[in-house]
């Protein structure tokens, strides 16, 4: 195969007063900021749900169960699609009107890290209730045995515990949020994966391109992998978490 190498393309002029190498550095701040906010929306939910999956009340229980198995087993670019052009036609009027007159770029954004969230949150909800179960039944009594309702109960002894043994899975799905922000570029949004398929295009120069967004994406995990690793050693609690005793 008879293929010219031309790493200078990065450098090359795309348009006036941009770079090929700025559209794949525009596109890996929208991963990284879809990504953080997917995951924060993730965390939340997730946690309240699997706070929900583990309480005593039958009702809050099947609702988070059914809540996991909707939003886990749904393909996510199904639900990307539902979130992008289903959801704003069933909103109320104004709400609707507020969506279809956005610019393109917040649109899809906002469809992206409301998908990713609530796709995320699912998984999470598993980890944080599998975390909960993992605890001695003694914790919750002994919580509400010292004057505690439920909620504080939850609140003060038991999910401080959960999050410090279930952080290597939480460091995983931490991960996984970035590198499922590629599905947004099928909406149209110009994250680090569609940046690099529009320098494609643009340059006829694939392995380039996508030699670069991939150690874009390798840079992205390893820091979230790094910081995750400096966040269990803080919090550890020797004897507790695993491989750290």
């Amino acid at each position: 195969m008879n293929y010219n190498w031309h790493w200078g393309v990065f450098f090359t002029e795309a348009i006036p007063g941009q770079t090929y190498l700025s559209w794949l550095l525009s596109g890996l701040g929208l991963t990284v900021s879809m990504g953080l906010c997917a995951w924060a929306i993730g965390l939340v939910l997730g946690s309240i749900v699997g706070v929900m999956r583990t309480a005593p009340n039958r009702w809050l229980a099947m609702f988070a169960a059914a809540y996991v198995e909707i939003f886990r087993n749904i393909p996510l670019l199904a639900q990307l699609f539902i979130w992008y052009f289903v959801v704003p036609e069933l909103l109320p009027q104004a709400a609707h009107a507020w969506v279809v007159h956005l610019q393109p770029q917040p649109q899809q954004m906002l469809a992206g890290v409301l998908c990713l969230g609530m796709y995320t949150s699912a998984r999470l909800a598993v980890q944080v209730s599998a975390g909960i179960t993992s605890l001695p039944g003694g914790q919750r009594n002994a919580g509400l045995a010292l004057g505690f309702t439920l909620v504080q109960t939850y609140r003060y002894v038991l999910l401080p515990m959960t999050f410090r043994i279930i952080i290597p899975p939480l460091t995983s799905e931490f991960m996984t949020v970035f590198k499922n922000s590629a599905v947004m570029s099928m909406i149209g949004m110009l994250e680090l994966t569609a940046q690099g398929q529009q320098l494609v295009d643009y340059t006829s120069q694939p392995y380039e391109s996508f030699t670069a967004v991939t150690m874009l994406y390798l840079l992205i995990n390893m820091t979230a992998l790094y910081v995750m690793r400096w966040i269990e050693k803080r919090v550890q609690i020797p004897g507790l978490v695993m491989g750290r005793r």
